[in-house]
């Protein structure tokens, strides 16, 4: 089946069930789908073994940082969010709701890895106004729907919420008298990431942590002695039972690294390190999120914190065998940002 004409009568039944703002059409979700009133989010606090799943919760999830940090650092609490995809599938609601359970835990720095829109710039100010809301400093990267909306105005607007955008850049921020280098990777997806400009001046007598929007780049930079990056993209799968997000996102879209923590904490050597793969707040498509490991999650880091000193959600996992995309798969995706962005131009010309 072409799937074009596919795609087309999904966005037309996305717009049939969440009108765009000002449109004046009510939103009709059908009796077999939850509508996004019934999505919005409770909140669960979930450490070590999972509870019965509520499909309507923010999981709240904490994990100690890397050994390496214990002589680095002075405790310090790090909130990440990541897939917020601020639009008309997801409730402004639940944004709200995982800035507010963000903001309860108190965290030093906020850091959030991408795909902060779905397929438009339409909800830019309700972005901004969710970014406004975090009471502790932002860090940010950008994600492949960020590009595929148009970079460079999501950048804008998170820089005017007082976000910092790290993009294939680093930066150090002085927290509680201590200094941490916060390294951000552009989007790996649409070919947009550049380690070796990133990483380039980072200091070996400073510690560090990473944020990518994919987390298989990760890998590269535990090479140059980052111990701990935060990632996203997957959304966890949002469909975890039976491990189907293993297979959906592990053996047929190719990633290594599908949710949770993979890689090490301990100091086993130099190039190794740990990742975390967020399982995202929003969605672009559907909103259905099954399973514990696909539930909406705010995950909390407590740098300087021994792993294992207190209850966490799981520990490190084995990676699974991942499949780096072809050399044709990558300039698609490269080509499909130039495509987006030349169709916008269209459409923003006067007629003539």
């Amino acid at each position: 089946m072409d799937a074009q004409p596919r795609r087309a009568r999904l966005s037309s039944y996305l717009k049939r069930l969440w009108p765009e703002p000002g449109s004046g059409r009510p939103a009709s979700p059908p009796p077999s789908w939850p509508g996004p009133e019934e999505l919005e989010a409770g909140v669960v606090q979930e450490v070590g073994a999972p509870t019965s799943v509520n499909p309507r919760a923010i999981r709240l999830r904490r994990f100690a940082g890397p050994a390496t940090y214990l002589d680095q650092l002075a405790p310090l609490r790090i909130a990440h969010l990541t897939d917020q995809h601020v639009g008309r599938v997801t409730p402004m609601k639940v944004q709200r709701e995982a800035v507010d359970l963000t903001n309860q835990q108190r965290p030093d720095l906020v850091m959030l890895t991408g795909d902060f829109v779905c397929h438009s710039q339409l909800y830019l100010d309700q972005l901004e106004e969710l970014i406004r809301s975090f009471d502790a400093p932002v860090f940010a990267v950008l994600g492949n729907h960020d590009h595929w909306s148009g970079g460079d105005e999501v950048k804008r607007s998170l820089q005017r919420a007082g976000a910092e955008v790290l993009c294939n850049a680093h930066t150090v921020v002085t927290v509680r008298h201590q200094r941490l280098q916060v390294v951000g990777l552009d989007d790996a997806y649409t070919g947009h990431a550049q380690r070796e400009r990133a990483v380039k001046g980072l200091r070996n007598d400073l510690p560090s942590i990473g944020l990518s929007h994919i987390a298989e780049e990760a890998d590269g930079l535990w090479r140059h002695g980052v111990p701990l990056v935060l990632s996203g993209h997957t959304h966890a799968g949002q469909v975890t039972v039976a491990r189907l997000h293993e297979l959906s996102i592990g053996k047929l879209a190719g990633h290594k690294y599908v949710h949770g923590l993979y890689g090490t904490r301990s100091p086993a050597g130099p190039q190794q390190g740990a990742v975390y793969v967020g399982a995202g707040i929003g969605a672009s498509v559907i909103p259905l999120r099954l399973g514990d490991r696909g539930q909406r999650e705010v995950a909390v880091f407590e740098l300087g914190a021994a792993p294992g000193s207190f209850e966490e959600h799981h520990t490190e996992q084995p990676a699974l065998k991942g499949r780096k995309p072809s050399p044709v798969v990558q300039a698609k995706r490269a080509e499909q940002v130039v495509r987006k962005r030349e169709k916008r131009e269209r459409k923003q010309r006067p007629p003539s």
